[in-house]
């Protein structure tokens, strides 16, 4: 399909509404002007006294496959414009979930003029006809594939137009600014037209820190919404694929006595009390090795956890000698692992505590909390859950209604930032209004650009292309 038939808000469009695999019921959805000829044509209502569709009513009957047989007893609902998702006259038929039989109702649906949707055409129409802005349409998408309760919560609250309305306030104020400073420049002699230096100062501030806040809230919803990285680090043999497998509560990671089983690193994707956590066991640490490829793992492994939003350094209990003076002073590389790696982002982990108990009242390692679990036996995962969940969120946890932007959306707000700095050095070194309206309507430009005020055609494609068909 060329990009002028994608675009082609004429035509009809049809698709699976639910997800792939069998199911109790599925949806086939219609969005254009031909929607109710092509419904009204599948159909055959269960009551006498049908005639027509009541929008926005459920009606019960039989509906056609292509050669006119009936392939399923289903309900079916119409909706007039705009009254609907989309803003056209739209369609569903409530079918069950064989894929089979979905596969016949679209085919029928197909044959008697529709086509088949693109990626987030549906959700694109809707923006398209003004019934939703970009964040909104955007907040679909993330709604759906939202990993835990609160990310559920910070997709419905831009789905409720938080988020839009939010920097269309800043961006009209920052649009009064431009306005003004045009004025200045068109009627130089008219004083009233000059916008007092503390009134400007002001203005461009209370837009500045609006755009703070909105980041900071990003930043704040990060673990919710994309999932925290924990990564397990240490010597060979400490224990580190047990560990991962308790986290799991399955067998995973490869576990045996022979010392560096994992070469490369494993990533699993759990739950620590509904907060996403993207759970690495990496290549164990050695002081010395000629395999490549287990080099090759240790590189990526401290690669992974620089990145990491808590890091597990793992220390083997059964490496401590009765003979030992010191008895931490054998962690002397996990120390400096620590020490490198920041101790605020490290748990330390005391395992094998079942065979050697933690030393003495000992409760940290080089800065960082130092816990005692057995992973072979189970004993303090759950504590240690706690503490790796408290660690992740850093007292970040989002509440109801707070405003989470996206990356893109995050990326477009610190560019209006930037705009608004290079404004403020402008006016320190007494540039002329014209130029200096010109970084006003850059910032003003990226916050429409959130919205989708101003959004181009490769923007547009790029955001809707990443939703599923029938969305």
């Amino acid at each position: 399909m060329n990009g002028d038939e994608k675009n082609d808000v004429t035509d009809t469009i049809a698709a699976v509404a639910t997800a792939p695999g069998a199911g109790g019921v599925g949806i086939i959805r219609l969005s254009g002007p031909k929607s109710h000829d092509i419904l009204l044509s599948m159909f055959r209502s269960s009551s006498p006294s049908f005639h027509d569709f009541t929008p926005r009513m459920l009606h019960h009957g039989h509906v056609l496959d292509a050669e006119g047989c009936e392939a399923d007893d289903a309900l079916v609902v119409f909706f007039r414009a705009p009254h609907s998702f989309t803003g056209e006259d739209c369609a569903e038929i409530q079918g069950h979930g064989g894929p089979a039989v979905l596969s016949a109702l679209l085919e029928s649906a197909l044959s008697r003029g529709a086509r088949m949707a693109e990626r987030g055409e549906f959700t694109r129409r809707a923006f398209l006809n003004g019934r939703m802005d970009l964040s909104q349409a955007e907040a679909v998408a993330e709604l759906i594939a939202a990993p835990s309760k609160e990310g559920v919560h910070l997709a419905a609250a831009k789905l409720d137009g938080l988020l839009g309305r939010r920097v269309e306030e800043l961006r009209e104020r920052l649009e009064y600014l431009r306005q003004r400073i045009c004025l200045a420049i068109d009627f130089p002699d008219e004083e009233g037209e000059c916008l007092p230096p503390q009134e400007f100062d002001a203005i461009t501030e209370e837009v500045t820190a609006g755009i703070r806040t909105l980041l900071a809230g990003y930043e704040r919803a990060r673990c919710w919404r994309e999932g925290a990285l924990v990564v397990l680090a240490g010597q060979v043999n400490a224990g580190k694929s047990s560990l991962m497998n308790a986290f799991l509560g399955r067998e995973r990671a490869i576990v045996t006595e022979k010392p560096g089983t994992t070469r490369d690193y494993l990533e699993e994707e759990t739950s620590l009390s509904g907060l996403p956590v993207r759970l690495v066991d990496t290549a164990g640490l050695r002081e010395h090795s000629e395999d490549s490829i287990e080099l090759e793992g240790m590189r990526r492994g401290k690669e992974l956890a620089k990145s990491a939003r808590c890091v597990l350094v793992v220390l083997d209990g059964t490496r401590i000698s009765s003979a030992s003076g010191d008895s931490l002073a054998v962690f002397d590389a996990e120390g400096r692992l620590v020490e490198e790696l920041g101790p605020e982002r490290c748990l330390v982990v005391w395992n094998k505590a079942d065979l050697v108990p933690q030393p003495g009242e000992t409760t940290s390692f080089h800065g960082a909390r130092l816990m005692s679990v057995s992973a072979r036996r189970g004993e303090g995962i759950d504590e240690l859950s706690a503490a790796v969940r408290a660690l992740c969120l850093k007292n970040e946890t989002p509440e109801e209604g707070d405003i989470a932007p996206n990356l893109r959306q995050a990326n477009q707000l610190r560019r209006a930032l930037e705009g608004l700095d290079e404004l403020r050095r402008a006016i320190a070194l007494s540039v002329p209004p014209d130029l200096c309206s010109i970084h006003l309507e850059t910032a003003c430009a990226h916050l429409a650009d959130i919205t989708g005020l101003n959004s181009t055609e490769d923007t547009l494609n790029a955001i809707f292309s990443s939703f599923c068909i029938g969305k």
